[in-house]
């Protein structure tokens, strides 16, 4: 099981957390500055497996960003390396090339595909193909609900005059 998922910045900026255990506030921000400490001061020719309190950390950077996930001691670290890669592929499919200000500007769009892959710490849909449909579809749905909510302005604006 997936416990966290952590996006760090290589200046040691949080750009993307999901929490699928319970952690108070103050333990994440423990969390957060403990792990990010120990995986940026690694060396790029070490391995991608960290242990730490029991769990396994494994990570992996892309570009600028270091993709986190911790799981049980008892998981296979490579099936996670895949999730992770399956995570920034279909990141790239939707962003075109992601870069970490894809996930700066739109992140409520990186969380909803988060959402669609992983679900309470476990991989939902391994189908890139059905992740980039339904990231579509909510896409339209929403540029719909703009259309509409713009439509109502105008006639509100135009009672009005």
């Amino acid at each position: 099981m997936i416990h966290f998922v952590l996006l760090i910045s290589r200046q040691g900026k949080v750009r993307l957390t999901k929490w699928y255990s319970p952690y108070a506030q103050k333990e994440r921000s423990k969390v957060i500055r403990e792990l990010s400490g120990h995986i940026l001061i690694r060396g790029p020719k070490l391995c991608n497996f960290v242990e730490w309190r029991g769990y396994k950390v494994v990570y992996r950077r892309y570009a600028s960003l270091y993709f986190c996930m911790c799981i049980d001691a008892n998981d296979n670290e490579l099936e996670v390396l895949e999730i992770i890669h399956h995570f920034v592929e279909i990141l790239d499919r939707y962003f075109g090339s992601v870069c970490e200000l894809d996930l700066i500007f739109n992140f409520h769009k990186a969380y909803y595909i988060l959402d669609e892959v992983l679900i309470a710490g476990e991989l939902q849909e391994s189908s890139k193909k059905n992740v980039a449909r339904l990231v579509a579809a909510q896409d339209s749905l929403v540029e719909a609900a703009k259309e509409e909510s713009n439509s109502i302005s105008n006639i509100i604006a135009q009672a009005a005059k």
